[in-house]
């Protein structure tokens, strides 16, 4: 009886595997009815260190558009930004950029 061999699966090395790039995370704040404008810019401000004029361009796309990008980066980075937003009463979410 001739020897039994197992079969040899051998790696295709020719396959360029793709990686898609890491997709950042977004922050949107939401418009609510409870909070003033003013306090939206004064807890952007506070929480991101952003300038009057900066919080205050976010705030009112926050008013006329009805949310705004209000920070990126990791989904870390996202989670702890949308908890500090909603330790200040902001209605805050967080998802995958596209």
């Amino acid at each position: 009886m001739p020897p039994v061999t197992a079969p040899v699966h051998q790696r295709d090395t020719d396959t360029e595997e793709t990686v898609a790039p890491d997709r950042p995370w977004i922050v949107l704040v939401w418009n609510d009815p409870i909070n003033l404008m003013s306090y939206v810019t004064l807890v952007l401000q506070k929480v991101f260190g952003y300038s009057l004029e900066k919080a205050t361009a976010l705030m009112l796309d926050v008013h006329h558009k009805g949310r705004a990008v209000v920070s990126s980066g990791s989904r870390e980075k996202a989670e702890i930004d949308v908890y500090r937003l909603h330790e200040h009463g902001l209605w805050a979410t967080m998802q995958q950029d596209d």
